[in-house]
């Protein structure tokens, strides 16, 4: 069965409902690594999402003439 591919904002609400259930620890054992799973690939899907948001940024830079030019998207340095 082919899973259902999730936004962005929906993978994450599903990570927070996930959080919260592996707090609560009422689960047991078995459970508890199903959540932990379906967690750390939810994580990985967004993840793979942020990534490709980020390489579809790009900075605008104003040009002595005035001009605007596309410059490509450079993370902050920590």
């Amino acid at each position: 069965m082919a899973e259902k591919k999730l936004t962005f904002e929906q993978a994450m609400a599903r990570l927070e409902e996930i959080v919260a259930q592996m707090e609560a620890g009422e689960q047991p054992l078995d459970q508890s690594l199903a959540l932990y799973e379906e967690g750390a690939k939810l994580m990985k899907q967004c993840a793979a999402m942020l990534d490709k948001a980020e390489q579809k940024v790009a900075k605008l830079r104003v040009e002595a003439t005035g001009e605007l030019t596309e410059v490509p998207f450079a993370p902050l340095e920590d």
